[in-house]
């Protein structure tokens, strides 16, 4: 049904109000759902519009996009969308910053260690030692990521594993806040063979002295990029000081569509949500502001590739993997990261009068106001 706003709003209103462990009857979810998928179909057709304003686009077969150079589009992109997918590799669990945007915001100080001498690769726990055994009976991925919260906070520990994954030719990527980054571990991590670093430059809000770090991992690193969630304040600030950071020399931008758990949800309450294919939530200026993003560097002709790393990617992502491992057609681990929708979430984009749906109808018969809805 294409449910008005109106409707829309007084019924999500009302299941917010429910307790959480009462559920939705049937009728009541295919209200609920009506109301999503229009909020989402309004989303899409939104920056769909800024997407046709953005000169060069261009698509990775279709499952993401991006502007600038073709050669410096992320490899690790690259083997996450089209390879055997996002091999994530986890060692470190504290992190020196609190970010608003992390996923593990206010748990950081409850994240389970991984244990001594062991890392966590597909699930399961290795040593070091492990690995040749691990590449000797499982197929090579296309690629892997550190992640998992801040490596610099051991690197020293990361040098060895490394180097044993730059033997067997498989791309490395990092992520850090480069708030600990020095001329001697990136020296180090290049000499190991890490492939490529990526900073979450939005973590310190462009602070300069990692905007420096940054040029000195190009020194050392083959590739050097960012990766951030894509939010206001980082928006501004790196428009502010876009002239030094593309001095870096880095080669490539992803701009993360920021989505929210029930972590750090509440650190942005009141803002305009939608949900993507009933998978991740973000505020709906995410995604915009990326495109925004990427048409003033297609317009100014910067030399490095901005890519959206949108929900949509995501998605793609998942798919990608499943079908690598021989799923299913359709097959995906993409959903909800809520126990059940949040209704609350959406009361203020419904409550937002320049947010438009694109058609609206009436509420056929059993769905009204005063009906029984079962």
């Amino acid at each position: 049904m294409k449910i008005s706003k109106k409707d829309a709003r007084m019924w999500m209103a009302f299941f917010a109000s429910l307790p959480e462990d009462e559920p939705l009857l049937p009728r009541q979810q295919e209200i609920a759902l009506a109301a999503v998928s229009q909020i989402e179909a309004a989303a899409d057709a939104r920056a769909e519009a800024l997407r046709r304003e953005i000169p060069g686009l261009k698509s990775l077969e279709g499952r993401t996009y991006y502007v600038g150079p073709d050669a410096k589009f992320p490899p690790g992109c690259r083997s996450c969308l089209l390879g055997t997918g996002l091999s994530a590799v986890r060692k470190t669990n504290r992190c020196n910053a609190r970010c608003r945007f992390c996923y593990d915001y206010g748990e950081l100080d409850r994240i389970a260690p991984i244990g001594e001498g062991y890392w966590e690769i597909g699930g399961a726990r290795y040593r070091e030692e492990d690995l040749d055994l691990l590449l000797s009976t499982c197929a090579a991925p296309t690629g892997i990521s550190y992640v998992y919260l801040e490596p610099f906070m051991e690197i020293e520990l990361y040098y060895g594993v490394v180097a044993r994954f730059h033997a067997a030719g498989i791309h490395q990527h990092m992520y850090t806040n480069g708030i600990l980054a020095t001329e001697e571990n990136l020296r180090a991590l290049g000499a190991a063979g890490l492939d490529e670093l990526r900073f979450n430059l939005g973590a310190t809000d462009c602070a300069d002295r990692v905007i420096a770090n940054m040029a000195l991992a190009k020194k050392y690193i083959p590739r050097v990029g960012i990766e951030t969630p894509m939010t206001p304040e980082f928006f501004q600030t790196f428009l502010r000081k876009k002239d030094a950071i593309l001095a870096t020399g880095l080669d490539s931008i992803n701009c993360a569509e920021l989505h929210l758990n029930e972590n750090n949800l509440a650190n942005y309450a009141g803002e305009p949500m939608y949900m993507y294919r009933l998978g991740y939530l973000s505020p709906i200026w995410s995604r915009e502001l990326t495109q925004k993003f990427m048409r003033r560097a297609a317009e100014e002709r910067w030399d490095v590739a901005v890519h959206d790393c949108s929900n949509r990617t995501k998605f793609a992502r998942d798919l990608n993997l499943r079908a690598k491992e021989g799923g299913w057609f359709g097959a995906t681990a993409y959903a909800c990261e809520f126990p059940r929708l949040p209704y609350a979430a959406f009361l203020p984009v419904l409550d937002d009068p320049g947010f438009r749906f694109l058609e609206e109808e009436p509420l056929p018969e059993g769905y009204r106001p005063g009906d029984v809805v079962l």
